[in-house]
C-alpha cells in the first residue's frame, strides 16, 4: 500500500516541534522517497513513515489515548513498529515496548504493571490476559483516512515510554523516562554527524531500549532503519526462506559485541559500527576500527538509553566507554558519594536531565537508586548505576564490572536473583544459585532438592520448563544441575565463581567422544569438540541436539564459524538450525568434503591436530 505525502509533521502544533520530530519533519522535506524503514513484511519511505504515523495517531486518538497513557506495542520487527511508536510520541503518551518472544507470563504481567490502556499488535497472543487494554491492529490503523501529522508537544517531564528490566524481586521493574529525557538524548544523537541515505542495522530485542538507540540513531540522520531478527527463530526463518540473515549494503551498523563478533563476517559495507550493552574485548575494538569509524556506547535504561561514548573518529580510544553524551553528567564516586581520584576506581552515578523519573509504582527501589545529585542542586538527581569504573588521566572512563549481583547476557540485564527466586518457588527446591557461564554468553543454575524428591533430572528439567515460563530466552540458563550443596563462600554467599566451575564440568566426567568404541567417527568427534568448546558443556555422543545443550543463536553463529575454521568447509547455518545434532552436522561435513573431492575424515583429522 502506498502512503500518499502526510504534508509537514507538526504543521498544526503549537510552540514548535520536539527534535525527534523536527528531524522527521526535515527528512520528510529533503528526501520524501528514501527509505526510512526496511522489514521482512515491507518498507516505508520517509513520506510513507510521516504518513502512517498520523494513521496511528488517527486511531490511537479515537482509542483514548493522550498524555500518559500507557500504550503497549507488540509488533515484533514489522514495518508497523516505528509508526506506531512515534505516533503514541505525538500524542504525548506513553510507549510500553514488548517483545512477542517473551512469555505470555511476562508480556500480561508488563501490561497490567503499566496500565495499557491499548495494545497494539497484529492479534493476541494465545494464553495473554491482556485484561480491559483496547486491541489495536495494523490492519485498522491503515483503513483510517490519510491526515497530516499534529505533534502535540508533551509535559517535559511526563514519561514518554517504559521500559521492563530483570528486577531483584522476581519481577520485571518499568523504568519511566520522561520526554525530558528523550529530547536531551536526541539532541545528543545529533551531534553525532552520520551521513544521511543508505540503511542502518537493527537487530535488537523490541522490548530493549537498544531497539530505540538504534531506531533513533538511524532516523535522526535520515538513514533508513533495518529491522532485523538475529534470534534463533529469525535465523530459521531466514534458512528456510533462502536469505542472508542480514541486509545487504548496511551503510551503519550497531550491534552488542555477542552478536558483533557472530555475524562480523557480513558486515563488510558497513562505514560506522557502534558496539554497546556489554563490555567490548579489545580484540574485538581492534577488529571492527580498521579502515571505519567505530563508537563503544555506554549507558543504562535508567539514564535514557546512552550515557557514554568512546568515538574513534575523534581520537578516542574505543576500549574505554569514553565521555558524557552532551547534557549527560558521569560522577566516580566512593562510597561516601566523594569524587575518587583519576586512576582509582569507584562507582560510575549518571546527572543531567535525562536520567529517567524512577521505577513505576516503586517508590522505595526508586529512593535507592535515585539520589539527590549534590554537585548540581536544585532538586536535581542522580543515578547510581552499579557499575565499578576508572576515570583515566585523560577524562576517558574505563569499565571494570558491577557492584552487584547484575549481569549482561548476550546484551540483556539479568538480575540473577530473579532467575534464584522463580527456581526457589517450586516446592521442590529449597536453594538455588544462578551465574554465568561460557564468558557470560549463557547462565547456569544449580539447585538442591528438597528431602524426600527421588529424580534430580526431573526436578531439572521441571525448573527450566518454569524459566521458560516466566523469563526471556536470555535468562533461561542453559545449563540446570541438582546438587548436594551450593558453593559457598566464607561470608555464606554464594560463591558464584566456583559454581561456574562445578557447572562447566561435564556430569560424569567423561569429554566430548570419550566413549572410544569406533561408534564416533572422525567429523562427529569435530563437531563434538567445537560444540564442547562453544557451549562450555559436555557433549554426550553423536545424538546430542545442539539447542538441548543449551545453545543459542549467538552460540549458533560461532559453532558454524569455528567449523569452518576447523574444517576448511563452508559450513552452513542452515544446516546446523535445521538438523541440529551432531551426527546431522558431522554427515553435512563429509557431504562438502565428497563435493571437493577430499575425504572427510582429511579434514577432520586436520582439525583435531589443529
Amino acid at each position: 500500500m502506498t502512503e500518499p505525502h502526510a504534508g509537514p509533521a507538526g504543521a498544526n502544533a503549537p510552540g514548535g516541534l520536539p527534535p525527534l520530530f523536527a528531524r522527521l519533519e526535515r527528512w520528510t522535506r529533503e528526501q520524501p522517497d528514501e527509505t526510512a524503514v526496511k522489514a521482512v513484511d515491507g518498507n516505508l519511505t520517509y513520506a510513507a513513515l510521516t504518513a502512517r504515523t498520523a494513521r496511528y495517531a488517527a486511531a490511537l486518538t479515537r482509542a483514548g489515548v493522550g498524555p500518559e497513557t500507557s500504550v503497549g506495542l507488540l509488533l515484533d520487527r514489522s514495518r508497523e513498529s516505528v509508526p506506531a511508536l512515534l505516533a503514541v510520541w505525538s500524542l504525548g503518551g506513553t510507549a510500553v515496548p514488548l517483545d512477542p518472544g517473551h512469555p505470555v507470563e511476562r508480556l500480561g504481567g508488563v501490561l497490567r504493571d503499566a496500565g495499557a490502556v491499548v495494545l497494539v499488535a497484529t492479534g493476541v497472543p494465545a494464553g495473554l490476559e491482556t485484561g480491559g487494554t483496547v486491541l489495536l491492529t495494523p490492519r485498522e490503523v491503515r483503513r483510517g483516512a490519510p491526515g497530516a501529522l499534529a505533534v502535540s508537544p508533551p509535559a517535559p517531564d511526563s514519561c514518554a515510554y517504559l521500559i521492563y528490566t530483570s528486577g531483584t524481586t522476581g519481577r520485571p521493574k518499568g523504568v519511566e523516562v520522561t520526554y525530558r529525557g528523550l529530547d536531551t538524548f536526541v539532541e545528543a544523537l545529533s551531534g553525532l554527524g552520520l551521513p544521511p541515505g543508505g540503511l542502518g542495522l537493527n537487530a535488537v530485542s523490541p522490548a530493549f531500549d537498544g531497539w530505540l538507540w538504534c531506531t533513533l540513531l538511524y532516523l535522526v540522520h535520515g538513514q533508513g532503519v533495518a529491522l532485523t531478527d538475529l534470534s534463533l527463530d529469525g535465523l530459521r526463518q531466514a534458512a528456510a526462506e533462502g536469505r542472508e540473515p542480514l541486509p545487504a549494503g548496511l551503510r551503519t551498523v550497531s550491534l552488542t559485541p555477542s552478536l558483533l563478533a557472530a555475524h562480523g563476517a557480513g558486515l563488510d559495507s558497513a562505514e560506522v559500527v557502534v558496539v554497546a550493552g556489554e563490555a567490548c574485548p579489545a580484540a574485538l575494538a581492534e577488529r571492527f576500527a580498521q579502515g571505519r569509524r567505530l563508537l563503544n556506547v555506554y549507558g543504562p535504561t535508567e539514564a535514557t538509553i546512552a550515557a557514554t561514548w568512546a568515538d574513534s573518529r575523534r581520537g578516542d580510544d574505543v576500549t574505554s566507554i569514553g565521555r558524557p553524551l552532551p547534557g549527560y553528567r558521569a560522577y566516580v564516586l566512593d562510597e561516601e558519594l566523594r569524587p575518587v581520584p583519576a586512576g582509582t576506581e569507584g562507582e560510575l552515578y549518571l546527572g543531567g536531565p535525562a536520567v529517567a523519573r524512577g521505577y513505576r509504582g516503586r517508590p522505595g527501589l526508586t529512593a535507592s537508586r535515585f539520589l539527590p545529585d549534590p554537585f548540581q542542586g536544585g532538586g536535581t538527581r542522580m543515578y547510581r548505576t552499579g557499575d565499578v569504573v576508572i576515570r583515566r588521566d585523560g577524562g576517558e572512563l574505563e569499565y571494570r564490572g558491577r557492584r552487584d549481583d547484575q549481569v549482561k547476557v548476550r546484551g540483556h540485564r539479568i538480575e540473577l536473583g530473579e532467575v534464584e527466586r522463580i527456581a526457589a518457588e517450586l516446592p521442590e527446591v529449597v536453594a538455588a544459585a544462578c551465574c554465568p557461564l561460557a564468558a557470560g554468553q549463557t547462565l547456569g543454575l544449580a539447585v538442591v532438592a528438597a528431602p524426600g524428591v527421588a529424580d534430580p533430572a526431573g526436578l531439572a528439567t521441571r525448573v527450566v520448563e518454569r524459566c521458560r515460563k516466566q523469563l526471556p530466552a536470555a535468562a533461561v540458563p542453559a545449563t540446570v544441575r541438582v546438587l548436594d550443596r551450593i558453593p559457598t563462600l566464607t561470608t555464606g554467599k554464594a560463591d558464584r565463581a566456583a559454581l561456574a566451575r562445578a557447572l562447566e564440568q561435564p556430569e560424569d566426567g567423561d569429554g566430548p567422544g570419550a566413549a572410544g568404541d569406533g561408534t564416533v567417527s572422525a567429523s562427529e568427534r569435530t563437531v563434538m569438540t567445537v560444540w564442547a568448546e562453544v557451549l562450555a558443556t559436555e557433549v554426550p555422543g553423536p545424538e546430542s541436539d545442539f539447542f538441548d545443550l543449551g545453545g543459542h543463536s549467538l552460540a549458533a553463529a560461532r559453532a558454524v564459524s569455528e567449523l569452518r575454521r576447523a574444517t576448511g568447509l563452508r559450513v552452513g547455518l542452515g544446516a546446523l538450525l535445521a538438523r541440529p545434532t551432531v551426527a546431522d552436522v558431522a554427515a553435512e561435513i563429509d557431504r562438502l568434503a565428497a563435493e571437493q573431492g577430499g575425504p572427510a575424515a582429511d579434514a577432520a583429522a586436520a582439525a583435531e591436530g589443529a
